[in-house]
């Protein structure tokens, strides 16, 4: 794959371009991947009430708590104003997926499935956030893990 950076006076704005013979999976795939990128920023605010711009590629998990949603960062979590089943739809090409009434979760991040429980599967993400989904949400994470 080449990439190049062009400077010219000419664009006014940042652009992005996919140039291949044909379309095939590859460039369907990148674009998917620049999609996810830029389109679906979110913007948060930190606990010390900072606005902060978030990548979707860079949050856990998010979830509902009381009356308000949490996204869950590295290390620290942000109050998010939109409403968890719009950022299911928002975010569902970045890889997120519905895993109870109260939380999505970043499937890029899933670390592993602990299948020993009753009813309930715990799930261990990458930053060592640990959730648990119930038996009847475990068709869509495989599906998903499939792909």
């Amino acid at each position: 794959m080449l990439i190049k950076a062009i400077t010219d006076e000419k664009y006014t704005q940042t652009e992005l371009h996919v140039c291949k013979d044909r379309k095939d999976e590859e460039v369907r795939q990148i674009i998917t991947e620049l999609h996810a990128l830029f389109d679906t920023a979110l913007t948060g605010t930190d606990e010390r009430g900072n606005k902060v711009k978030l990548a979707p590629r860079e949050l856990f998990a998010i979830y509902a708590e009381g009356q308000k949603v949490y996204c869950l960062g590295q290390k620290e979590k942000y109050a998010l104003t939109s409403k968890l089943y719009e950022l299911e739809k928002k975010l569902e090409s970045a890889g997120f997926i519905r895993i109870s009434r109260s939380e999505i979760i970043n499937m890029k991040h899933l670390k592993c499935l602990d299948l020993s429980f009753t009813g309930t599967i715990k799930l261990t993400m990458t930053n060592g956030y640990e959730t648990y989904t119930s038996r009847r949400n475990v068709a869509k994470i495989k599906e998903m893990l499939a792909k």
